[in-house]
């Protein structure tokens, strides 16, 4: 492992690090996410050099935030580097309205969904991200700040994956200095962000009080990797549970048994349920909150009696133990389709739609499964649990609702040729996926 003292970091160290990240496909294709910052520059320069070693290639993306009228040249410039050195780059940029608050935490998610459609787009299964040492020990600082649980202090993993690719971060281990010092041997300049040295961000004020304190990022890195390790465990006996107590219906929603549930040991118990709402409502990005899922398994533990809402979800108690379905209030409206195209709708259920028509895609409903009741043998589970089930809308109202058998039996312009349930967030983890 690299000291602090020991500043040189290059090709061989690199590698390393990415043979541990394996295994790789023959020739592999890389993104890398690169802002013209040093990091980022350093991790594009040492990507490209292990990708064409084996065959492959690099595709550098900078995302062009637009909130500083320099962005659009500094993104113009990082691509003229990029290009002498034979590295291809697309500029992707953030249209559209700015929030007035919460402006650091909007511009992330946009610069992860760019990312992702970017390299989904070309067929690229493995995305770059620079952070480092220091960026591991202000997450693990800040993450305090907030109380987070195991999940939150264990801070960034070497490697995310997510549906379409995976995330990975090669330089954990790494300091800032060290990326730095890589540059300058390769005579290669980089941009500084104006925001790295302001005050009014928390991780500035947090990099400030490491030094000021003395306080060692390599410790508190080391202190996320161990905090990473007790979360990898956890997960593990969160699936192992899921798998005894949890039937995930194709259909969107979860029948949780619940003596499993309250007799695991809490962590164990409370992730679960975090998995199941997560799963249920098609969202990826944050989980409850931990207060409001300690007195959520408090209740349950106590004998939940009555349906609550709950994370985008409904969880209702039965003899047969806790439906967890879609919140109907909570899901994305109606939205217009064409044949041929494949949708993903409310973040749960992809459907591929055929012929030439027009029409949308949205909630059945409580109207919509009304109107085509008497064409309905006995629905197969409760009218809540249809009402939130995807269906196809034209004209003349519901055309198809795929997992009800339902085809209006007219001629139909719009049709739809399969559907599944695929939310973002898979009950137990993802998958090692590799071309």
């Amino acid at each position: 492992m690299l000291n602090r003292r020991d500043i040189p970091f290059g090709e061989d160290a690199f590698a390393a690090v990415m043979a541990r990240l394996g295994p790789w496909e023959h020739a592999p294709c890389l993104a890398v996410a690169v802002s013209g910052g040093a990091d980022s520059l350093a991790l594009t320069l040492l990507a490209d050099g292990w990708a064409k070693a084996r065959g492959g290639g690099v595709t550098a993306l900078t995302v062009d935030h637009a909130l500083r009228s320099a962005s659009a040249d500094e993104a113009a410039l990082v691509g003229h580097w990029l290009a002498s050195r034979g590295i291809g780059h697309r500029v992707l940029r953030w249209d559209g309205l700015k929030p007035v608050n919460g402006v650091q935490a909007s511009a992330r998610e946009a610069r992860y969904g760019l990312l992702r459609q970017a390299a989904a787009q070309m067929g690229i299964l493995h995305l770059l991200l620079a952070h480092h040492l220091d960026d591991q020990a202000e997450t693990l600082l800040q993450r305090l700040t907030r109380g987070s649980g195991v999940d939150g202090l264990a801070a960034m993993s070497r490697q995310t994956y997510l549906p379409e690719l995976r995330l990975l971060r090669p330089l954990l281990d790494v300091p800032h200095a060290a990326l730095t010092e890589f540059l300058r041997k390769a005579g290669q300049e980089w941009i500084e962000d104006p925001s790295n040295r302001s005050d009014a961000y928390q991780r500035v004020r947090l990099r400030h009080l490491l030094a000021d304190e003395g306080l060692d990022a390599r410790r508190l890195a080391s202190t996320a990797r161990s905090l990473g390790r007790a979360r990898e465990a956890l997960e593990r006996d969160a699936a192992a549970l899921a798998a005894r107590s949890a039937h995930l219906h194709e259909a969107g929603f979860i029948r949780l048994a619940l003596g499993p549930l309250t007799e695991a040991a809490d962590e164990v118990a409370l992730r679960l349920l975090a998995s199941c709402c997560r799963t249920v409502a098609g969202d990826a990005v944050y989980p409850p909150r931990l207060e409001r899922l300690e007195r959520l398994l408090a209740e349950l533990r106590g004998g939940l009696m009555t349906r609550r809402s709950f994370g985008g979800c409904l969880l209702s108690p039965g003899k047969n133990g806790l439906l967890i379905f879609r919140e109907a209030e909570r899901m994305e409206g109606r939205r217009d389709v064409v044949g041929g195209q494949s949708v993903l709708w409310d973040g749960r259920f992809r459907l591929r739609l055929g012929g030439t028509g027009r029409g949308q895609v949205g909630a059945l409903g409580n109207a919509g499964l009304q109107g085509i009741r008497k064409s309905l043998p006995r629905l197969p589970f409760s009218s809540s649990i249809v009402a939130t089930l995807p269906a196809i809308w034209d004209a003349a109202g519901v055309s198809a609702v795929p997992h009800l058998g339902y085809n209006r039996p007219e001629d139909r312009d719009l049709v739809c040729a399969g559907v599944e349930f695929s939310p973002a967030r898979p009950l137990a983890g993802f998958v090692h996926c590799l071309v």
